[in-house]
C-alpha cells in the first residue's frame, strides 16, 4: 500500500486524533498482566544488563503471545517486566527491572526520553529517533526523514502495541505521516507477516532530507533500510574531515549507495568517483549530486571486488578511500567467507591510496568485533606491504547509541586509517 492508500485520508492532526478516539484507525489491544519464570542462567544473564533471555532458559509461562509478563527467577525473586514472544527463540524483551504499570504515559515517556537524547545540528532533519534495546525498548525502531516517520514494530511485542505507539507518535510530533517498514525478515521469526505500509497521513513515495547541510532524495515506503543508511551520518563528517590532512586529490567511494560519503567528500576532494553494483543505487546518487550542485563526482556501476583489482592492475591511486560495504557476514554461519571479503577490500584499497593517504573502512557486521575487525586491517596491511597508522576508531552514530552489557547493539564499526609509507 502507497502512501496515497492511507487507511486515515486526514488532512490535520486534530481530525486525525479525533478519528483515533473513535479507535477506527488504531484499535489498541489491551493485554492481561502474565508470568514467567526462568532458569538461574536466563536471571544472570539480565542481572548483568542484556535485555533478552532464550526460550531454553524460561522454566515456566503462563502469558498470550506478545504480551506483557512479570519474570521471576526459580526462587520466585523478581527480575523484570517483559515482552514474551512464543514463536522466537528469544522469548522474553525486558522493559523495566521495576514493577511501575506500563501504562500508555509510561510509553509516551520513554518516547519523549528517547527524542531528548538526540541532539542534532540544525542543517540535520533525519535521524534515528528510537533505536530499540539501545533506548530500552526492544524491538521498536523509529526513523525520522523531515516530517515523516518510519515505524518498525519487530516482534510480537512491540506488533501488540503498534497502535498505541502510533497514537502517541501523532500526540508528541504531529508527522505528516507514519509509514510502516515491517518487512524484515526477522519478523518471520516471531510468527508475524512482513508488511509495508502507510498507517496515517500521506507522503509522497520520494522527498528531500537534510544531512549536514547536503540535500537528499529518500523513499521510505521502499528501497533498502527505512529510506537511508542513517547510522553512518557522523562517520561521513569524520571521513571529510580525514580527507582534509591528505593532498585532497582523488577519493574513491565504494559500495556507494546513495553517494552520501561520496558528495561528503567532494567539498574537500578534487574528483570523486562513487561505484555500486546497483544501477538503481548509481541513478540516485546521481540525482542526489545533482540536487547539490556537485558536478566532481562520477558514479560507475560496478562490481566492486572487480573495479579494485582493475584499478590496480592499471595504476590507478587515491588520497582517500572509503570501504562501506553490506554486511557480509549476516549470522556465524557466513562468518569465514566474509572475513575473506573484507581482507580482499582492504588489501586492494591499501595497494591503491598514495603515501599519506587515508581509509575509511567500516564493517556492519555484528559478528566481526572490531578485535576481529582490527586483525583484517592488520593482516591487509602485511600482504599489501604497506605501513598503516590507526588514526580513529569509530561505531554508529550517537542515535543508535550502544547499550552497555548488549553487545548486539553495537554493530558498525568504522576504522580511519592512514598509509604511512
Amino acid at each position: 500500500m502507497g502512501a496515497n492508500d492511507s487507511k486515515s485520508g486526514i488532512g490535520t492532526w486534530k481530525s486525525a486524533m479525533a478519528t483515533i478516539g473513535n479507535s477506527s484507525i488504531f484499535p489498541v489491544t489491551v493485554h492481561a498482566m502474565k508470568t514467567a519464570r526462568v532458569n538461574k542462567r536466563g536471571a544472570t544473564r539480565v542481572r548483568q544488563g542484556h535485555l533478552w533471555i532464550y526460550k531454553s532458559d524460561v522454566v515456566e509461562v503462563d502469558a498470550d503471545r506478545g504480551s506483557i509478563v512479570f519474570v521471576t527467577d526459580e526462587g520466585g525473586n523478581f527480575i523484570g517486566q517483559a515482552f514474551y514472544s512464543d514463536a522466537s527463540q528469544i522469548a522474553l524483551r525486558f522493559l523495566t527491572l521495576g514493577k511501575e504499570e506500563i501504562d500508555r504515559e509510561w510509553w509516551r515517556q520513554r518516547i519523549r526520553q528517547c527524542n531528548a537524547r538526540r541532539q542534532l545540528p540544525a542543517d540535520t532533519n533525519a535521524f534515528r529517533l528510537i533505536y530499540s534495546e539501545g533506548d530500552l525498548l526492544p524491538s521498536l525502531i523509529v526513523d525520522r526523514y523531515a516530517d515523516v516517520l518510519v515505524l518498525q514494530t519487530l516482534s510480537q511485542g512491540t506488533e501488540s502495541v503498534k497502535s498505541l505507539i502510533s497514537e502517541l507518535l501523532i500526540e508528541e510530533f504531529s508527522p505528516r505521516a507514519i509509514i510502516e517498514r515491517n518487512d524484515a525478515r526477522v519478523r518471520q521469526l516471531e510468527g508475524l507477516p512482513l508488511v509495508a505500509t502507510t498507517l496515517f497521513g500521506s507522503a509522497p513515495e520520494e522527498f528531500e532530507i537534510l544531512q549536514h547541510g547536503l540535500r537528499f532524495l529518500v523513499a521510505p515506503s521502499g528501497g533498502q533500510k527505512t529510506g537511508s543508511f542513517l547510522d553512518q551520518r557522523e562517520n561521513r563528517l569524520a571521513a571529510r574531515a580525514a580527507a582534509q590532512t591528505t593532498k585532497r586529490g582523488r577519493a574513491l567511494d565504494c559500495f556507494t549507495f546513495n553517494g552520501a560519503f561520496a558528495l561528503h567528500l567532494a567539498s574537500v576532494c578534487e574528483k570523486v568517483v562513487g561505484i555500486d553494483i546497483s544501477n538503481d543505487a548509481i541513478q540516485a546518487a546521481e540525482r542526489n549530486a545533482q540536487l547539490n550542485e556537485i558536478s566532481n563526482v562520477e558514479f560507475r556501476e560496478a562490481n566492486v571486488f572487480d573495479a579494485l583489482r582493475e584499478m590496480e592492475m592499471s595504476g590507478e591511486h587515491f588520497d582517500t578511500i572509503v570501504l562501506d560495504p553490506p554486511a557480509f557476514a549476516k549470522n556465524r554461519a557466513s562468518l569465514k567467507s566474509a572475513l575473506r571479503g573484507y581482507k580482499e577490500i582492504n588489501l586492494r584499497a591499501l595497494k591503491l591510496l598514495n603515501p599519506g593517504g587515508v581509509l575509511i573502512t567500516c564493517t556492519c557486521s555484528y559478528h566481526v568485533s572490531e578485535d576481529l575487525f582490527l586483525e583484517i586491517i592488520a593482516a591487509a596491511a602485511v600482504d599489501a606491504k604497506r605501513r598503516v597508522q590507526i588514526v580513529e576508531k569509530r561505531m554508529q552514530a550517537s542515535d543508535h547509541p550502544v547499550l552497555v552489557g548488549m553487545p548486539e547493539t553495537y554493530y558498525l564499526k568504522c576504522v580511519i586509517a592512514r598509509v604511512l609509507a
